[in-house]
Formats: C-alpha cells, structure tokens, sequence
C-alpha cells in the first residue's frame, strides 16, 4: 500500500518542483553576478548616453546582443584620455594588449531550450529596457525582470505578437 502512495506522490511532487523552479518569477530577479571588473552601466549609458547598439553591435542584426570586444572599449580608454588612470581601466587595456579576451558573467540568460532574436525585437522597437531594465541607472547589472515564460507570453498577447510554441521553442 505504501509503495503505491510513493510511486504516484514522488513523480507529482517532482514535476510540483521542477516546475516551480523553471516558472518562479522571482527565481533570477536579482541576479547580479561580480564581473571580472565593476562595469558600469549608469556612468556609460546613463551620465554619458551612450547608445546601448554602441557596444552591443549585434543586437540590431543578430539574434544575440554580443558582449563587446575589448576593442569597443578601447575606443574611448585605449587612449588613456578616458578614465586612464582608474585601476580597472588600466587591468582593461593591459588584457587588450595581450589580446585575452574579458571572461564576462552572462547575467541575462535564457535555458537552451528557448529561442530568443534580439534583432527581431530591437527591429520592431522594442526598447531594450522592457526586459533588461533601466540599465542607464545601474552600477552593477542585474536582471530585474522575470525574463520566464509568463513575462514573454505576457508581453508577445499586449503587443499581438506570435505567441504560438514555435516562436520560442525550436
């Protein structure tokens, strides 16, 4: 009797688990990983307006936003006019010089299962603070929206954009 409660309560309170874990909107709203140097969205973005295309390049036509080059960086600090005697601007330049790449931490991150375009949306003027926040006010990345599937299918039925399987799911 008891092995026939185990073998149907333990499947229920598994699936129970893991889809509490997959669809909890606040499972990663907070997330902010330190990063190799304190990056700083507000000074860049925010003080100095520059455009979030400026860095991420491949978020107008690519489906990923891309992590900028040290190259990109090295546009305004390369120089040293910029911030050059700022202790992480000079631990930047010095893994340019030898040409190691940033080991940044993705803070933004989607399951392997989910298909996301950023091109697609930045094309139809999504603005990129619906889902990454207002990155012109932060010091340190975090994620602050839910970014889970509820949010997605939320914002796809406002805007009546696809919202069948495949949209996502691939």
């Amino acid at each position: 009797m008891n092995i026939k409660i185990l073998k149907i309560s333990v499947p229920i309170v598994a699936v129970a688990a893991l889809a509490y874990l997959i669809f909890s909107p606040s499972r990663y709203v907070g997330y902010s990983p330190d990063q190799p140097i304190p990056f700083n969205h507000k000074i860049h973005a925010g003080d100095n307006k520059i455009d979030c295309k400026y860095c991420h390049t491949g978020v107008e036509n690519s489906a990923h936003a891309t992590v900028p080059p040290s190259s990109t960086c090295m546009n305004c600090h390369g120089a040293g006019n910029v911030a050059g005697n700022q202790e992480h601007v000079k631990w930047l330049k010095a893994q340019y010089d030898s040409n190691t790449p940033v080991s940044w931490v993705k803070v933004h991150d989607q399951p392997d299962f989910v298909y996301f375009n950023h091109s697609r949306h930045v094309q139809r003027g999504v603005d990129c603070s619906t889902c990454h926040g207002n990155m012109a006010e932060m010091v340190k990345v975090r994620q602050s929206k839910s970014l889970n599937m509820g949010f997605c299918v939320d914002c796809h039925r406002e805007n009546n954009a696809p919202n069948d399987c495949s949209t996502c799911h691939r």
